[in-house]
């Protein structure tokens, strides 16, 4: 069984009287940043100029500066953009200012695990990345609590990587969770493999397959709606709590010998063929290389397909009947 370290594991001392750069303001540089300000850390934000998130931070309390400024006067700097546009940012406003010592840290290894960011010898190479979304990292740090996270050393030029990246870790409020040690490859392989497979492709895929099939058939689409897509939160937050035992205790007889005996005749031999056939397609490198060619050519591939997605009547339906949600419109 793996270790998972805890707040007593994490020395917060050692960024102490460091500056921490967050390179980012958006769903996990905001948490970030606040969590590390309110555990009493020096944070400093770095954004590009005419940053729409820049009054956000100013209005949170923190200090924003251009990012080639934020990496000058930072002795730890996270970087928290997204995958296809830290290259660039790195080369241009972030490689500059590296100095011996400094910590580079990210949330995600795509770009060190594929080469893109390719950091000095003399600098340490970390990654912290909390397994989940960043509203979820803030409120739960509010609430004294926190949310796991995994962390790993790429590089460890001063002797020190592990213990700074562990109380990076601690100061987001990860420790309080437990925290797992890992790989920037696994870490990479595995998150993408994860979203690819199960978590966004598998899930989108099914749901709409099974939505298409109800009202091929003749059912009404709101029924298919509410059945293949509604209802998924409803199993899926009984997973979470307490695994498949918990879900399949919680459902009807009738919906668990249904799973038994039918599930397995939609995940088949040959669907687990094509997830091996996507996690070595991952771990080649040509998903990665696939992903920076699209964004190289002006992504003409995926807003095309983003275009055709938004189209689908599955998202017309559940437009409709989400207005008519009485529950949806107290939370909003």
């Amino acid at each position: 069984m793996a270790r998972m370290y805890y707040d007593a594991d994490a020395n917060l001392d050692l960024l102490a009287k460091k500056t921490i750069a967050i390179v980012g303001y958006g769903s996990q540089g905001h948490a970030h940043a606040l969590n590390l300000k309110d555990s009493g850390m020096n944070v400093v934000v770095g954004l590009y100029p005419g940053s729409k998130s820049a009054a956000k931070a100013t209005e949170a309390g923190l200090t924003v500066h251009p990012v080639d400024q934020a990496a000058a006067a930072a002795d730890f700097i996270m970087i928290l953009l997204p995958d296809e546009v830290q290259k660039i940012v790195y080369k241009e406003q972030i490689e500059p200012n590296l100095t011996a010592g400094k910590v580079l840290a990210f949330a995600h290894g795509f770009n060190i695990h594929f080469g893109q960011v390719v950091p000095p010898a003399d600098v340490d190479v970390v990654m912290v990345a909390p397994k989940g979304p960043g509203h979820l990292v803030r409120r739960t740090y509010e609430q004294g609590e926190g949310v796991p996270s995994l962390f790993a050393i790429y590089q460890d030029a001063s002797g020190q990587a592990r213990d700074r990246a562990m109380a990076y870790a601690k100061g987001i409020g990860g420790t309080r969770a437990g925290i797992l040690e890992t790989t920037f490859r696994e870490e990479t392989e595995t998150d993408l493999f994860g979203e690819q497979v199960v978590l966004c492709g598998g899930l989108s895929a099914l749901i709409k397959a099974g939505f298409e099939t109800l009202v091929a058939a003749g059912y009404q689409p709101e029924l298919a709606y509410f059945e293949c897509l509604h209802e998924v939160k409803l199993i899926v937050d009984l997973v979470v709590e307490g695994g498949l035992a918990k879900m399949r205790d919680s459902i009807s007889n009738t919906a668990e010998y249904g799973d038994l005996t039918r599930g397995p005749r939609i995940v088949t031999d040959q669907t687990r063929a094509e997830m091996r056939k996507i996690l070595s397609e991952i771990q080649s490198g040509q998903f990665a290389r696939e992903f920076v060619l699209e964004n190289q050519s002006g992504k003409p591939g995926f807003t095309s397909m983003r275009r055709q997605e938004a189209e689908h009547p599955i998202e017309e339906v559940g437009k409709d009947l989400r207005a008519m949600f009485s529950w949806l419109k107290k939370q909003a």
